[in-house]
């Protein structure tokens, strides 16, 4: 598996854990120094991000991909992520067509997921 496939099969991964809200395969796969900017604005931790997951305040019934394109630089990859979610985040429901851009570090326990960027597309 090169490099470019085993980061898109980290992200898939990553989806796959968010829409299940399954922290403890999001525990593998973010790194302790997560920085998250979220659609607000805000910054958010790794802890912020799993604290979400495990409280119930974040339910995903949608995570389709539309798009994912995959580029490594030695040690560093980033994922460039169109699609849709759905679900409820602290109670509101919402639908949106979204973009992430993430950045990954490969490690020796494989992929983790250092910074990430979403926004909201029309």
């Amino acid at each position: 598996m090169t490099d470019m496939d085993s980061l898109a099969a980290a992200d898939r991964r990553l989806q796959a854990a968010q829409l299940a809200a399954d922290a403890d395969v999001l525990d593998q796969l973010l790194d302790d120094r997560l920085v998250f900017t979220g659609p607000d604005g805000a910054w958010y931790s790794k802890q912020d991000d799993l604290e979400l997951q495990r409280s119930g305040q974040q339910v995903l019934t949608e995570v389709t991909e539309e798009e994912l394109t995959t580029v490594v630089v030695g040690d560093t990859g980033v994922t460039l992520f169109r699609g849709r979610l759905a679900g409820r985040l602290r109670g509101e429901s919402f639908v949106a067509h979204v973009r992430y851009t993430r950045t990954w570090i490969k490690t020796a326990a494989g992929w983790r997921l250092l910074a990430a960027h979403v926004t909201t597309t029309t």
